[in-house]
């Protein structure tokens, strides 16, 4: 029963996880845009006001007309709308999903002895430290360097180097699936920390000045605008690593910390594209094509590099790929979660007629994907990958 309730758990969670990241993801990319599309304000009663930015939108049969205050309004608006719940509620979610698919079962998920042979109690507490050693160290460089002269530059790349040296130890230390997912949230937790420390008590210190009457600090503006620039840049590589699970011929590779970070550093390039893009049509900036063709070409070069070679095929053993072939694979490398007594997702392999039940799955899951068996705990090789294909594609059901 314990694994019914984990399932139902693990959907759930899942479900809510996506609804909320929309929501922030979603919020995220409009404010970009709003800040990129803004034009100085027409009317001179706005400009007086110390308006610095508007922009004339239609949309669901209205028209809609959005003012920024770099700093501060005139007066504080009667009701004041606050973009932080669905930071917190993806996180908040996000966590609990992770806990439940991973944290839980440590030893199956996280743990790869082929790597790091350690108990899961202790993986479990390496895992919950990268999310935070990172965030700590990313606030630092954010702290030391952000303010100085070119600090945008100085810390793009302390933090493009940071990313790489985490994403190589989770490969290292983790199973390949796990090890993608985790340094996904922890990008998603320096993001949500950004909202948590920086942004929304950079604007409370705002709105409690303007409340009390005093001169506003533009440094509070500043420095959220810069956190809030990072999440964006960050959303593409989150969503990536958040999705790449479902793909064991990605992190299953031997330099899977390579595809990674590639893969990431391609979806930051395009979103670089989208960013650039609003202000292009404004003629702020210079077509920013390029960003978007440097990030589709790592993402080609990437295909090219992990393409199955034509060789692979001749892997599978010589004679018929019958079910008797396939039987002797899957008993060593299948049966003992897959039987009468455990069934593990409620799938059973070891007769024929369950087996031809499953049979699209277990094609799907070992030889396409290669996300099975989990983390390749029980060793299956290519040669034995490329048998179970053969028998799949010369009619596995009528075996």
């Amino acid at each position: 029963m314990e694994s019914y309730f984990l399932e139902w758990a693990n959907l759930l969670l899942r479900w809510l996880h996506v609804i909320t990241a929309i929501a922030w993801v979603g919020s995220s990319f409009y404010f970009v845009f709003l800040d990129s599309s803004l034009t100085p304000p027409r009317d001179e009663k706005l400009r007086a006001e110390g308006a610095t930015g508007e922009l004339w939108a239609v949309h669901g049969g209205g028209f809609y007309h959005p003012v920024k205050y770099a700093v501060a309004p005139p007066q504080l608006p009667p009701h004041l709308h606050w973009f932080f719940w669905e930071s917190y509620s993806t996180w908040l979610s996000g966590f609990a999903l992770f806990t439940v698919s991973y944290l839980w079962n440590a030893g199956a998920y996280l743990v790869d002895k082929s790597l790091v042979d350690w108990s899961p109690a202790a993986a479990v507490a390496v895992a919950l430290s990268f999310l935070v050693v990172f965030w700590l160290l990313y606030d630092a460089i954010c702290r030391v360097f952000g303010q100085r002269e070119k600090g945008d530059a100085i810390v793009g790349a302390l933090v493009l180097l940071l990313v790489c040296v985490a994403s190589w130890l989770a490969c290292h230390w983790f199973a390949g699936r796990a090890a993608f997912l985790l340094v996904g949230a922890m990008l998603a937790t320096a993001m949500s920390a950004n909202v948590f420390f920086w942004i929304i008590p950079g604007q409370k210190k705002v709105v409690k000045s303007i409340a009390a009457g005093e001169p506003v600090d533009p440094i509070h503006g500043i420095r959220g605008k810069q956190r809030s620039v990072h999440n964006t840049y960050f959303t593409l590589p989150v969503l990536f690593a958040m999705l790449s699970n479902h793909y064991g011929f990605l992190s299953t590779h031997k330099l899977n910390w390579v595809v990674l970070i590639l893969m990431m550093f391609a979806g930051a390039a395009i979103r670089q594209f989208f960013v650039m893009r609003h202000g292009w049509k404004l003629g702020r900036n210079r077509h920013p094509a390029g960003y978007a063709v440097v990030g589709v070409a790592v993402i080609a070069a990437v295909m090219a590099w992990l393409a199955p070679q034509a060789s692979e095929a001749a892997k599978a053993p010589a004679g018929a790929a019958d079910y008797a072939a396939v039987q002797k694979v899957l008993e060593q490398r299948c049966y003992q979660c897959h039987n009468a007594q455990l069934q593990m997702k409620n799938v059973r392999l070891d007769s024929r007629e369950a087996l031809r039940q499953h049979a699209q799955a277990v094609y799907q899951q070992s030889v396409v994907a290669k996300t099975m068996p989990l983390n390749n705990a029980t060793q299956i090789t290519d040669a034995e990958r490329a048998l179970i294909g053969r028998w799949f594609e010369e009619g596995a059901r009528t075996q």
